[in-house]
């Protein structure tokens, strides 16, 4: 009879247990170097994010770079007779396409067949940076092979987007969009993908559409080089001279990508007159809207961030008067809401009973309020202020 103590033994912790790696040749494969691990397994392993039944558990997630070839394998001291241990293989087939191996030593002869992998689709784009050649395609489901191939990329998004989904590939609005490294390789020419990129088609009445970025994401090797603003520009090229394109918009971005997207938007921005001195210390208009909507693609929400950002960046702050005209713009834009709230509720006073209005409507103080827009506004301004320093960064 096992004790609790001896089952706890057995419990291994997914996010260090499981061992990712991109694999070239049969040297790669023993290389510790080139392993890296996944940010979230709960949407594989569950909330605990926890395996059962092995001592000193690893989990070996293995793909070729191109054609995303995939080898799982376990490796453990000593395994649980009772309970039975997990059936981790089982587990990651429920998202890893079939045609994965299991079997070492048939991966590494599969590995060591020369691959005449091609990406999909157009390319977009050509870079070059510390030595690396990279390219940018523009593909959808209907490409040959692709519809396969997108099934083992999206995995993923399991291990690094949190609350990620596999989209339905089916619907013909998708559109994707894959950085790959282009090298040579004993004399021929290879590529090993970056990350990638999926954009829906929504309609826009009464004859645009509004392309939406679903899911971006740079894969752990490629991280922190500049890949993910050069696929989010390439985007930007390929969509804003489109007659028929309203505006790009993001679903759901994360914080990260916000900045990212800031940072590609204000760059973009910077060459729109509207945008710099003199005419960017005037108040936002409906003519700079139209102007970054038009010129950059951007919504008004965004359109509007982007102003504020570039505003900021061109005031002196050690001009009082000149940055107490910029704090008020800012402020008086966030107090909007409350504005138009509080005009509602005098509209309504009148009508309902005022002990239910206050259970359902709790005034808050005038000087709470402004106590609470002025600690959001200084919020506000640091998020700004990062964005102003990452931007000087990407063009030192």
């Amino acid at each position: 009879m096992f004790s609790v103590k001896d089952l706890e033994s057995f419990i291994s912790k997914a996010s260090t247990s499981l061992e990712i790696k991109f694999v070239r040749s049969e040297a790669d494969i023993f290389d510790d170097s080139l392993a890296f691990a996944p940010v979230f397994t709960h949407q594989v392993f569950g909330e605990n994010e926890a395996i059962f039944g092995y001592k000193d558990l690893k989990v070996k997630l293995y793909h070729t770079p191109d054609t995303l070839s995939t080898y799982i394998g376990l490796k453990y001291t000593s395994q649980s007779d009772s309970p039975k241990p997990d059936n981790v293989v089982k587990i990651l087939s429920e998202y890893i396409p079939e045609g994965f191996c299991t079997n070492l030593d048939e991966y590494i002869r599969r590995i060591t067949v020369p691959s005449s992998f091609k990406p999909f689709g157009e390319l977009l784009h050509v870079y070059n940076q510390n030595d690396a050649t990279y390219e940018v395609y523009k593909t959808n489901i209907e490409c040959p092979g692709f519809r396969e191939y997108h099934e083992r990329l999206q995995t993923f998004l399991l291990w690094f987007v949190d609350a990620s989904s596999f989209i339905d590939v089916d619907d013909e609005k998708w559109n994707f969009y894959l950085i790959f490294e282009k090298h040579t390789q004993c004399g021929s020419t290879c590529y090993s993908i970056v990350g990638y990129t999926t954009v829906y088609d929504f309609y826009a009445y009464p004859d645009k559409v509004r392309p939406r970025i679903s899911q971006m994401l740079v894969l752990p090797p490629f991280q922190r080089k500049g890949h993910g603003a050069k696929l989010l520009q390439t985007v930007y090229d390929n969509l804003t001279p489109d007659p028929r394109v309203l505006d790009v918009t993001v679903e759901d971005p994360s914080d990260e990508f916000t900045a990212l997207r800031d940072v590609v938007d204000i760059r973009n921005g910077l060459g729109l007159e509207a945008l710099r001195p003199p005419l960017v210390h005037q108040e936002f208009s409906k003519d700079t809207e139209r102007v970054c909507r038009e010129r950059l693609k951007l919504n008004r929400k965004q359109a509007r961030r982007v102003y504020e950002i570039l505003r900021l960046k061109a005031t002196d702050r050690s001009n009082a008067e000149e940055y107490k005209a910029y704090r008020l713009s800012v402020k008086n834009r966030m107090n909007g809401p409350y504005q138009r709230e509080q005009k509602d509720m005098k509209r309504v006073q009148d009508f309902v009973d005022p002990t239910e209005l206050a259970l359902t409507h709790p005034q808050v103080s005038h000087e709470d309020h402004m106590t609470q827009l002025h600690q959001d506004y200084k919020a506000l301004e640091g998020e700004y202020l990062n964005v102003i320093e990452k931007l000087a960064s990407h063009t030192r």
